[in-house]
């Protein structure tokens, strides 16, 4: 049941000056996106500031998101939750309105033990019949996926795959001997997609791919055919940017920086806020020296 294999854009939400959701940005985002070789689209995760989105407008996203990509790439909805309950009516209602498949990041706050992640995930996938990826990033939640919960949750049958954005290299590789194959992985961190995909990783969920889709697409579809060398060139080319995107809460720097390129962005919800002057150069720097346009 996997879903994809290779870039996947970790889609901001764009919004008008009022707040309201942009709608229309996120279509042309979309098509933007898909024209410039994305492999799957991303849509209310956490660059999507989905914990900002109440239930209407994050249902909407996911819905506008798979009528506007028409099955041209995969669509996988951000429907995670610290709360269990909420989370299996919004997967529920994500497959409902066609989604190919759902990001479940681990729950917040709250938290709970690696029993009751076993718990959390499993109910929301057996909750549904679509493919599920798990999200770990535990500098976002506090909360760890141990290696040998994953292995449990990889018997699930819909529970596919993991993003892993712990940054941790022996976790990772520990969960990817443990699993055997049974979890696809994929990377959380811009800065680390060929490490992962070293690791046998199927691709990487990207903030960067925001406004740089295209070699983003190539830096995966690289490795994958054998060109290690072109892959890793590409990596370290665009590692200032990813620096500078991640220099404030994502994601307000790449918010930021599509604002500049003159893509649909707009404001970060409260309470993120708008980016810090010096940071914002070192974001302009970061993109002129690449000189990406739009």
């Amino acid at each position: 049941m996997s879903i994809f294999t290779g870039a996947g854009v970790a889609i901001i939400t764009p919004f008008n000056d009022d707040m309201s959701v942009n709608y229309e940005g996120l279509e042309k985002l979309i098509d933007f996106q898909i024209e410039n070789k994305t492999d799957c689209i991303v849509i209310c995760g956490t660059t999507g500031e989905s914990s900002t989105l109440n239930d209407e407008e994050h249902l909407e996203c996911i819905k506008v998101a798979i009528d506007r990509t028409n099955k041209r790439v995969p669509v996988i909805a951000g429907t995670g939750s610290n709360d269990t309950k909420h989370g299996i009516e919004l997967s529920k209602q994500a497959q409902k309105l066609g989604a190919d498949g759902l990001l479940q990041v681990t729950p917040y706050y709250n938290k709970t033990t690696q029993k009751g992640l076993i718990q959390h995930f499993s109910s929301i996938a057996n909750s549904v019949d679509i493919p599920v990826i798990l999200y770990n990033v535990p500098s976002r939640t506090g909360l760890n996926i141990d290696v040998d919960t994953a292995y449990a949750l990889s018997k699930v049958d819909n529970i596919v795959g993991i993003k892993e954005a712990s940054g941790n290299i022996g976790h990772i590789t520990n969960l990817v001997h443990k699993c055997e194959g049974n979890l696809d992985l994929y990377s959380g961190n811009d800065d680390q997609i060929v490490p992962l995909l070293s690791l046998g990783g199927k691709g990487v969920i990207s903030v960067v791919a925001n406004i740089m889709p295209r070699e983003t697409h190539d830096l995966v579809a690289k490795f994958l055919a054998g060109d290690v060398k072109g892959s890793l060139e590409i990596q370290l080319r665009i590692h200032e940017l990813v620096k500078a995107l991640f220099c404030e809460v994502n994601p307000i720097p790449v918010k930021a920086a599509m604002n500049y390129l003159g893509l649909p962005s707009g404001p970060c919800r409260l309470p993120l806020t708008e980016m810090e002057p010096a940071n914002f150069l070192r974001v302009k720097k970061a993109i002129d020296d690449l000189g990406i346009t739009i």
